[in-house]
């Protein structure tokens, strides 16, 4: 039987139908992802600066980055940055016996072999001074010795070779030349190189001495008692009374308030010239004593009390001791005081008078203060130290000599050696060393201990302050009060 035409025909068309539809849907398929891919490709359009941008949130994270923490500096304390240690030599008490072994066969003097053993002391300290305990009055005074001092003016010379610095010339002898003496005194220390203390030439130069050693400015005064004063003159050990007119610091016993009243005006004048430690050397107390004596304790006490961070004493002729004062103005206040430095050099030995039968003239002492100051400006007594002397009087070369042996305990097995000393002479210098500690030891353990721990603490709060500067407010600065002038109708 023969098949339908038309039925075959219509599903065949139908077929072809559907798959022209397919090609269609494939074709615009195909144009769309060419058209997607192309627009991907193309870079972001830019936007202009006054047009908002938004940033869409990508598909993946970024990589994290590394910070480094940042630095930390702890705060650095306040810290040293200077140092002054001051050296103190007792009395230069040039007896007639001493200068004349400086004679030489020319005629002139040379006082170097006295000072020979001393210099490598002297000299590496950073300011040095002795008391001058006799006068230059020239030779139209005779060159003696007791009662009325008078020296070759060679003896600065050999002072200022020794590596000294400054001489104190305020003492009981200071005048035994009179007026003349007291001026060409002053005149030829100068000449020298050196400072003049407790003299000057007229009344209208300062009474004091602000000293810069290292950085740090030490205010210095000294004061001698005096015999008698009265009626605008004075004596100052029992000599024909003298003119005063301001040539000489000098305090009477008696009259300790105008002492102190100076005394205050001085200080004020030092520190209105920029003094950051002051220190006081007065000649006071009594002969041949080896402890001080209740006038010496109550001046030094109130000097004390007004502020002063060192005393130094002489006049006695025999060490004295070290002592520690607290101040009953200020309980924080603390002053180091040394009551008699003794005898640097002299020929008061033992065997020349019934005066010094144990010896203790013939010796002295080498007393330093350190100061310290930081960097905040501020200044402190750092530490004190007492180095014995001991003046031995030897034949050299057949002639005689008087040396201050310096008695440093840590060459002390280089002494004998060191100083040309026979056994004889090595054992008085360890007896000298002995006698003089067993005066200082106990005051000189006293304030070093207390120094050391002052330091301690000091060093302590300063590096607290640094770490934690809230727990120390600043100090609150005082304004001045305003005061409203009056007006024409109250005045």
């Amino acid at each position: 039987m023969p098949r339908n035409p038309k039925r075959g025909g219509g599903a065949v068309k139908v077929l072809l139908i559907v798959l022209i539809l397919l090609m269609i849907a494939a074709t615009a398929l195909v144009i769309w992802m060419c058209v997607d891919l192309t627009n991907r490709s193309k870079p972001a359009p830019t936007t202009p600066n006054n047009s908002l941008t938004v940033t869409l949130p990508r598909d993946t994270e970024p990589e994290p980055t590394e910070t480094e923490p940042p630095e930390t500096t702890l705060p650095e304390p306040e810290r040293v940055v200077a140092t002054a240690t001051i050296a103190s030599q007792g009395d230069l008490l040039m007896h007639k016996p001493v200068f004349d072994t400086c004679l030489q066969s020319d005629g002139s003097y040379n006082f170097e072999s006295i000072f020979r053993y001393v210099k490598e002391y002297v000299s590496a300290y950073d300011y040095a001074l002795a008391n001058l305990e006799t006068t230059f009055g020239g030779d139209q005074f005779k060159y003696q010795g007791n009662p009325e001092f008078n020296c070759p003016d060679a003896l600065v010379d050999s002072v200022v070779e020794a590596g000294y610095d400054m001489l104190l010339t305020a003492n009981n002898h200071a005048a035994d030349t009179t007026a003349v003496g007291i001026t060409r005194t002053v005149e030829k220390v100068r000449e020298a190189g050196l400072a003049a203390l407790g003299t000057q030439l007229n009344d209208e130069e300062p009474k004091y001495a602000v000293v810069d050693v290292n950085g740090i400015r030490i205010g210095m005064v000294c004061y001698t008692y005096g015999y008698s004063a009265s009626n605008g003159s004075f004596s100052l050990n029992g000599l024909a009374p003298i003119k005063d007119v301001g040539q000489v610091n000098y305090f009477m016993n008696n009259n300790l308030d105008k002492l102190y009243t100076q005394v205050q005006q001085q200080m004020d004048a030092m520190k209105a010239e920029g003094a950051e430690a002051t220190m006081m050397f007065i000649h006071w107390g009594t002969e041949y004593q080896l402890t001080e004596n209740a006038t010496q304790q109550q001046i030094a006490q109130k000097l004390c009390d007004m502020g002063f961070d060192v005393i130094v004493g002489g006049h006695p002729h025999v060490v004295e001791p070290v002592d520690l004062l607290e101040s009953t103005v200020d309980p924080d206040h603390k002053t180091v005081v040394i009551y008699s430095m003794g005898n640097a050099v002299s020929n008061q030995r033992t065997g020349i008078s019934n005066l010094f039968p144990t010896g203790y003239t013939e010796d002295g002492v080498l007393f330093t203060v350190t100061f310290e100051k930081y960097s905040d400006g501020t200044v402190y007594v750092a530490q004190t130290d007492v180095m014995p002397t001991w003046v031995n009087m030897s034949s050299v070369s057949g002639k005689k000599e008087y040396n201050i042996l310096p008695l440093d305990d840590s060459r002390r097995d280089q002494w004998q050696s060191l100083y040309n000393l026979t056994d004889a002479l090595f054992g008085s210098a360890e007896k000298s060393y002995d006698r003089t500690m067993s005066i200082v030891g106990e005051g000189l353990t006293k304030c070093q201990t207390w120094l050391e721990q002052a330091k301690a603490d000091r060093e302590a709060y300063y590096y607290d302050l640094a770490l934690h500067p809230e727990k120390y407010p600043a100090e609150t600065v005082p304004t001045e009060a305003f005061v409203e002038e009056p007006t024409a109708e109250a005045a």
